[in-house]
């Protein structure tokens, strides 16, 4: 039977939104069901049955499943395996190569659910590359696709995919409306399936970048109910890290540091070493952005730098990391060294989003502060209000306004006593 079985039953399972341990339950471990996908394991006819029944397929989808593999098929599946492979391998370009192929394959035989998830694979694989644009005009095509109309699954997991993409690029309205579609398009499906805890958190994550943290934090509470941790350990503890960050960002330090230790307890550098450097960047983010400056703060920033050293990453990645350690060399008092750092990154700004940008110009225009650099320190300030407008994060466009009013008041009190005197 090979390969075609296992395409087409984690087609018609990611369809519905199912992890693979929901579509097994009590009966299949998600190993098994694994191996079923990836052609490694043959069913027999019960299994075939019995996963059919689940996936409420029709007898007729059955027998087609049961059909030899044809020659279009087995080149869908070459290309798909060198896809998945190649991301493996974290060979991006490669694997959005093979899955624009393996795409290709399946709309000449008309296999539209192996279509939808290459190509959904190749926008994934030009995220990782930074390629923003790409990636939403591929997205957008798959949304408005009849196939993302029928499945519910299938439109979560675009509206989750855009509301990345969007806030990626810095746009941050844009972001929550897709995260708020894909939000509530999961009312749709079965309780429990992880795609309504990735839209939650796709949603989570442009709110709390907009400055909306209190509707981020009541969908964090939302999500939380949706989580098994003893099921569903590597997802609960990249759930636990995205509420300790938002309840890091509200100031409640408490909070965002229990659920960080839980996080910490439960993501492993041995599943994915990716994921984890993920984690530790974002930890040490937030907890530099609360002002916590101390050791463990620092073993964040120095695992996150360790990972990433190993796993590579884009240049975002890159810069983002560089621009944590250098918020810690202010927060320090190392100013020399975090100016330094900062216009190394600012020289390079046009690779991150409009809010990060900003940010980076922000923290360059504090430090130039610090340093007694006070016009250069107005030009960067005046420079953050502006990417924090586009990107449509408008507390932290009052936050850059704030400083330099700060600086311009201190100006003209200097001015005055100088008169004065």
């Amino acid at each position: 039977m090979g390969n075609g079985f296992g395409e087409k039953l984690r087609a018609e399972r990611l369809e519905r939104g199912l992890t693979q341990a929901e579509l097994g339950k009590d009966l299949y471990s998600p190993s098994y069901i694994s191996l079923l996908e990836t052609g490694r394991r043959e069913p027999t006819a019960e299994v075939i049955e019995e996963l059919a029944r689940r996936l409420e397929l029709a007898p007729k989808a059955l027998e087609a499943w049961s059909q030899p593999i044809s020659v279009s098929d087995a080149e869908y599946v070459l290309a798909g395996l060198y896809a998945r492979q190649a991301w493996d391998l974290r060979d991006y370009p490669l694997a959005a190569s093979h899955a624009a192929t393996a795409a290709k394959i399946a709309l000449e035989g008309r296999n539209t659910s192996a279509w939808w998830n290459m190509t959904y694979m190749q926008a994934e694989c030009l995220i990782k590359q930074g390629n923003w644009r790409e990636a939403q005009k591929i997205m957008e095509h798959l949304l408005e696709h009849p196939m993302a109309r029928e499945s519910a699954g299938l439109a979560v997991r675009a509206h989750q995919m855009l509301a990345g993409i969007y806030q990626g690029q810095g746009q941050l309205s844009l972001a929550v409306d897709q995260g708020i579609q894909a939000v509530d398009l999961c009312r749709q499906l079965p309780k429990g399936s992880t795609l309504i805890v990735n839209a939650h958190h796709a949603l989570i994550g442009a709110l709390a970048e907009s400055g909306r943290l209190d509707e981020a934090w009541k969908y964090c509470l939302a999500m939380i109910d949706h989580v098994d941790e003893l099921s569903m350990t590597q997802l609960a503890g990249e759930v636990a890290w995205v509420v300790g960050n938002v309840a890091f960002m509200r100031h409640d330090y408490a909070e965002g540091v229990k659920h960080h230790e839980r996080a910490a307890r439960l993501l492993s550098p041995a599943n994915d070493i990716g994921l984890w450097a993920r984690f530790n960047k974002a930890s040490a983010a937030v907890r530099l952005s609360s002002g916590i400056v101390e050791p463990e703060t620092l073993s964040a920033i120095e695992r996150a730098e360790l990972a990433l050293s190993i796993v590579g990453g884009n240049k975002s990645d890159q810069l983002e990391v560089a621009f944590i350690r250098a918020r810690w060399l202010y927060l320090t008092g190392d100013i020399v060294a975090a100016v330094e750092k900062l216009r190394e990154i600012h020289a390079e700004r046009e690779h991150l989003a409009k809010h990060t940008a900003g940010e980076v110009s922000l923290l360059l225009g504090k430090s130039l502060k610090a340093a007694g650099d006070i016009d250069e320190a107005l030009v960067h300030l005046a420079e953050a209000q502006k990417a924090f407008a586009a990107a449509g994060a408008q507390d932290r466009v009052q936050q850059a306004l704030d400083a330099i009013l700060e600086i311009k008041l201190a100006q003209k009190r200097a001015a005055a006593a100088a008169k004065a005197s």
